[in-house]
């Protein structure tokens, strides 16, 4: 919500060049929740989504505050003020997001590096030898 936010008002700013990152971030973060909603992360086990919305808002974070900045600094009216000032927040909610994320990604990989090469292995024979 707040990206689209964000992209109506660089549209009505004299910011035009900068709406095409909003847009990209509103669409990107709408396939992602449409792919949890309809269990589409479930469905293709390659590809680990937490860290794709990792990547997606750390991205976010650093665009957000890198045209926030340009916008609030050059352009002087108030559409382009609100932009910059909507693409702070922007930048503060994507920040939460990612170390949030970032903590899931972490006890992640604890959780699958807890488990020794021994473990693995006689786990690899077990199943081996039951399949005979």
């Amino acid at each position: 919500v707040l990206s689209f936010i964000i992209f109506i008002c660089y549209i009505a700013s004299l910011v035009t060049s900068f709406f095409m990152a909003p847009l990209l971030e509103f669409l990107l973060a709408l396939f992602l929740f449409f792919a949890h909603a309809s269990k589409l992360n479930e469905k293709f086990k390659g590809l680990y989504w937490p860290l794709s919305d990792f990547l997606r808002c750390v991205t976010a974070a650093i665009i957000y505050f890198a045209i926030s900045i340009a916008a609030v600094s050059r352009y002087s009216d108030g559409a382009s003020k609100a932009a910059g000032v909507f693409g702070f927040v922007a930048t503060i909610v994507f920040a939460i997001d990612f170390y949030i994320t970032f903590n899931d990604l972490v006890a992640f990989l604890k959780q699958g590096s807890s488990e020794s090469p021994e473990e693995r292995k006689s786990e690899d024979e077990a199943s081996n030898s039951d399949s005979d």
